[in-house]
């Protein structure tokens, strides 16, 4: 660019340049950096070491690797760590706490339940506001208590979600799915003799039906064992005329272990 300038016009030139900062020649002609960055695409990124250049990563399935982290635990202590490192529920984001279990996990007798409250959010345990309170009740006019010392008159607790869905809301379709497997595993390591399902989603969620008003009072199968589906205490606090037949149900319970 220069060699075609007038001599002393070239020489004006360097001298603006130098004095604009401009003291490395890069090539004889200007660029225009702005379109550049246009036609340029960014630069990709390197695949995993794991994927051949071109190959997509997998998509990961949530239930799929749930099943595959549930079968992985040999213990209820390994199951709970599961659960803990599972990464797709978001409901865990807003919770404080993984509510796991309470009870003695060698009882006769398991109850499902569907998901912790705020109480039990709180302290990390299932059935612990007003529901679990009346649930205390309900058991011990049978003779069953959840801190038992004894199996045959103990109670192991659980829930479908370890997680407060926000609002209490109830646990949407993909989040009971996810979840299922901890839940059958959960079963599978507890190994009860009973279990004991309050409330539709508990009931839907094991015997794949509804309306618990129906279903109450009738045992079935679940998980490959005796279940027994019986009204929510949260239901009862709101509709306590319908403990009659929930007595009549715990009476049949008492009586199943004793038979």
């Amino acid at each position: 660019m220069l060699d075609e300038m007038d001599p002393h016009a070239a020489r004006a030139a360097l001298e603006w340049l130098v004095e604009m900062g401009c003291d490395e020649a890069i090539g004889d002609h200007p660029v225009n950096r702005f379109a550049l960055v246009e036609r340029a695409a960014p630069p990709a990124a390197p695949p995993p070491l794991s994927q051949a250049p071109g190959d997509a990563p997998a998509p990961v399935d949530p239930v799929t690797e749930a099943e595959t982290m549930a079968a992985r635990a040999g213990t209820l202590e390994e199951l709970r760590a599961a659960l803990d490192a599972y990464p797709h529920c978001d409901l865990r984001r807003g919770a404080k706490s993984l509510v796991f279990s309470d009870g003695n996990p060698a009882a006769r007798v398991m109850i499902i339940g569907e998901a912790p409250g705020r109480e039990e959010d709180r302290a990390g345990r299932p059935f612990v506001g007003q529901a679990g309170q009346l649930l205390d009740r309900m058991l011990a006019a049978i003779g069953l208590a959840r801190d038992h010392a004894d199996p045959s008159r103990a109670v192991y607790i659980t829930n479908i979600l370890p997680w407060r869905p926000p609002s209490n809301r109830d646990p949407a379709p993909d989040e009971v799915a996810m979840m299922l497997p901890f839940l059958r595993r959960h079963v599978e390591l507890a190994n009860p003799d009973l279990l004991v399902l309050t409330g539709n989603h508990a009931c839907n969620a094991v015997l794949g039906q509804r309306g618990i008003t129906r279903l109450r009072g009738s045992w079935t199968d679940g998980f490959g064992r005796p279940a027994l589906p019986l009204l929510h205490p949260a239901y009862l606090l709101r509709q306590p005329q319908a403990k009659r037949d929930t007595w009549a149900d715990l009476l049949d319970l008492a009586a199943r272990l004793e038979g």
